[in-house]
């Protein structure tokens, strides 16, 4: 069905808890997405000191992060299609809970395979965005429905420009266990809020979960995200990372194969090759690929040393100030990118904010050295990202049955998680490539800087184009998915006889 099931009120829906209720389910969905991206953040700042504290090499502490970002990418189509089927609110408190699992084992231990196995449970939280974004689609009348997932779609700017500094000033101040304790009791009390606020969606898809499917998409992804974030270190034409390629590459071919021969797929490749489907998916790897870079070249710069010429010398504290007002920025300009969505389309909100990433690494490469233009810079990346991210979700919701709302959003934010991961290894290798030495150190040059900009930005400007391409909804494409929307219903009423 294209539209989603109305939810009847509960008996007493008229009290005034029911009704405090409804007003607080966007305000609990949005704190759990803002929630997830500062736990993806909070372990940064603790990297360089890590080794020191656990007693692990450099490589191996580099696994708390890539731990999480290989779960994340894994388990998000898997609990989008779960969401779908079994429900989108017994999902999103199971993510949550292993989210706030994992930051409980962080605040346990100091063994390093732990925090390691700990940082792999909290990739489950990348799912609460899709799934909170389709338990959206199913509570709210269409007049809240824009402005609420586009608040939704910028809690992952916001958490991440408020965890860096978070996180910095309590490992800067207090035991870095510390920190992990703080984030378990915020993610216990995102749980019990979701719990109490959200109601559970009538809108399912039936059928038996595809573990074929979820597997081997998870081989796949795992041996193509774990070539990527280690090229740099084990180096792009070693035996292992050529290894883990030509493996995702059969991988992924025969789980498409799979997938379209499967009754009910994982992943309805059908839908997603759709020409509307499809441009979004890579106009956000595009975008993932476009934003990351802000965040990763901003830290960087900013941290160099002044003997560079061009660096700053700022701690990680400041650091993290430096993109604050970004998240600031992204909370404020939700509302705006949901009034260009609904007078002027998705795809004109999405062409549009990919075109202000652009302009944002245009003053990047116009002046890195001055600290106002640099955070000016990072705020125009992060007005345009607010932009883009805001449109992205929309563009899916219009163009899928309602059924697999959560599934497709998965899918989506698998690609903008590819785009990350690309990203920070483009990134790396050109600043690793273009390097001077500071008081005997290989620092990269604000050549390379300025290279990485240039990179950001043209591949911005290719997430526009992509957007522009996505296929408007005139009449033509209601109507063809209205009958899409009719077939999937007349399939599913045949099989249930």
């Amino acid at each position: 069905m294209d539209q989603p099931v109305p939810i009847s009120p509960p008996p007493g829906g008229g009290t005034p808890v029911s009704r405090l209720r409804d007003r607080l389910t966007i305000p609990v969905l949005a704190s759990g997405g803002i929630l997830m991206a500062v736990m993806q953040t909070v372990v940064v700042p603790l990297l360089p000191d890590l080794p020191r504290l656990t007693g692990a090499s450099a490589a191996t502490v580099s696994w708390t992060v890539t731990a999480t970002l290989l779960a994340g990418a894994v388990l998000t189509p898997v609990l989008g299609r779960a969401g779908d089927m079994y429900g989108k609110r017994r999902v999103l408190i199971a993510a949550l809970a292993l989210m706030t699992a994992g930051s409980v084992l962080c605040a346990l231990s100091s063994d390093i395979r732990v925090l390691i196995a700990a940082r792999a449970l909290q990739g489950a939280a990348a799912s609460v965005v899709p799934l909170s974004i389709s338990i959206l689609r199913d509570e709210l009348p269409p007049e809240r429905r824009g402005s609420a997932v586009a608040l939704m779609s910028s809690t992952v700017g916001i958490g991440a420009a408020l965890g860096l500094p978070l996180a910095a000033l309590v490992v800067q101040y207090a035991d870095w266990h510390t920190m992990f304790w703080l984030t378990s009791a915020l993610g216990a009390a995102g749980v019990a809020a979701t719990w109490w606020a959200v109601r559970e969606s009538p809108v399912r898809e039936p059928g038996r979960f595809d573990v074929l499917g979820a597997l081997g998409l998870a081989a796949g992804l795992i041996c193509l995200l774990l070539g990527v974030s280690q090229g740099g270190t084990w180096g792009w034409g070693s035996a292992p990372v050529l290894g883990l390629f030509l493996a995702a590459v059969v991988v992924l071919v025969l789980w498409w194969w799979q997938q379209l021969r499967t009754a009910r797929p994982l992943v309805d490749l059908r839908l997603v090759t759709r020409p509307r489907v499809g441009l979004s998916h890579v106009a956000a790897l595009l975008t993932g690929f476009a934003f990351y870079a802000n965040s990763l070249v901003t830290a960087q710069l900013v941290q160099a040393p002044e003997a560079t010429g061009y660096g700053l010398g700022l701690s990680i504290v400041a650091t993290g100030l430096c993109l604050l007002p970004g998240g600031v920025t992204m909370l404020l300009f939700s509302p705006l990118s949901a009034r260009i969505s609904a007078a002027r389309g998705p795809r004109v909100t999405l062409a549009l904010g990919a075109a202000v990433i652009a302009c944002g690494y245009a003053l990047r490469i116009a002046d890195s050295r001055d600290l106002w233009m640099i955070i000016l810079g990072a705020t125009v990346v992060a007005t345009g990202t607010t932009l883009a991210y805001s449109a992205l979700p929309t563009l899916i919701l219009r163009a899928v049955p309602a059924a697999q709302t959560a599934s497709a959003n998965g899918v989506n934010v698998l690609m903008r998680t590819i785009g990350q991961a690309v990203s920070s290894a483009a990134v790396a290798a050109v600043l690793v490539h273009h390097t001077s030495p500071v008081g005997g150190v290989p620092v990269p040059t604000l050549h390379g800087y300025q290279l990485a900009f240039v990179m950001a930005g043209a591949v911005a400007l290719l997430a526009s184009a992509a957007a522009l391409a996505i296929p408007g909804d005139g009449p033509s494409g209601r109507t063809r998915r209205a009958r899409g929307t009719a077939r999937a219903a007349r399939d599913e009423a045949m099989e249930g006889a």
